[in-house]
C-alpha cells in the first residue's frame, strides 16, 4: 500500500472489514496541506502487523524559500476566491469536497438534500454549485432548473455530480441547465483545473 497510500480514495483491503472504514481521503488531505506549506510527508513500515511511522517535514521559515508549485499559478493574492456550494446527500462526500475546495482557497457551503441546497443558495448566492443528481426532496436536476430561474443563478456555473456518465445523462444535465458533468467519484485532478478556470 505504501506507494499509493497518499492517493485519494486509496484503502487497504482490510478497511472493508471494519464497521467504520472511512473514505480513503484523510492521508490525501494531509499530503495536500503539508505540501501547501512547503513540506513533505512519508510513511515507513516493516510489514503487516508491524505498525507504521508517518513522518511530516515542514520548513522552519528561517533562511528557506518555498519552491513554486506549477499548480499554484494564478493562485496568488490577485486570484479571485469563489463562493462554491456543494450539495450531496452523502455528508462525507460533501464535506470531503468542501475541504478540498477550501484548501484551494475558496469559500464553501454544503447542503445534503435538494431543499437545503436551494435555501443555502438563496442566502449564499454561489458563483459555482456542485450538485449531486440523486438527492432526496429535490433532485439535482430540479435544483439546477430552479437556480437558473433566479437572476443571480443565471450566471452561476453549475456542475452535475453523478454516478451516471452516459451521453444520455450528460444531455439530461445540459437540458436542466448544467454547464459541466462529472462522474463520481470525482477526481480532484479533473475538478481543480475546472474550478481554477472559473477564477
Amino acid at each position: 500500500m505504501a506507494p499509493r497510500l497518499f492517493s485519494l480514495f486509496a484503502q487497504a483491503a482490510s478497511a472493508l472489514n471494519r464497521s467504520e472504514g472511512g473514505l480513503g481521503i484523510g492521508l490525501a488531505l494531509v499530503k495536500g496541506f503539508v505540501e501547501k506549506h512547503g513540506g513533505a510527508v512519508e510513511v515507513h513500515s516493516e510489514g503487516t502487523n508491524q505498525g507504521a511511522e508517518f513522518v511530516v517535514r515542514l520548513p522552519t521559515g528561517r533562511g528557506t524559500t518555498q519552491r513554486a508549485d506549477p499548480q499554484d499559478a494564478g493562485k496568488g493574492p490577485a486570484a479571485r476566491r469563489l463562493r462554491v456550494l456543494v450539495a450531496d446527500d452523502n455528508e462525507d462526500s460533501a464535506q470531503t469536497c468542501a475541504m478540498l475546495l477550501e484548501l484551494w482557497g475558496h469559500e464553501v457551503r454544503t447542503a445534503n438534500n435538494g431543499e437545503e441546497a436551494l435555501a443555502v443558495a438563496g442566502d449564499f448566492r454561489p458563483e459555482v454549485a456542485l450538485l449531486d443528481i440523486g438527492m432526496p426532496q429535490l433532485s439535482g436536476y430540479e435544483v439546477a432548473e430552479r437556480l437558473r430561474r433566479s437572476e443571480w443563478g443565471r450566471s452561476a456555473t453549475l456542475i452535475a455530480i453523478t454516478g451516471w456518465g452516459q451521453e444520455d445523462d450528460k444531455q439530461q444535465a445540459n437540458e436542466a441547465g448544467f454547464d459541466h458533468h462529472l462522474t463520481k467519484p470525482v477526481d480532484p485532478k479533473q475538478l481543480q483545473p475546472l474550478i481554477e478556470s472559473l477564477r
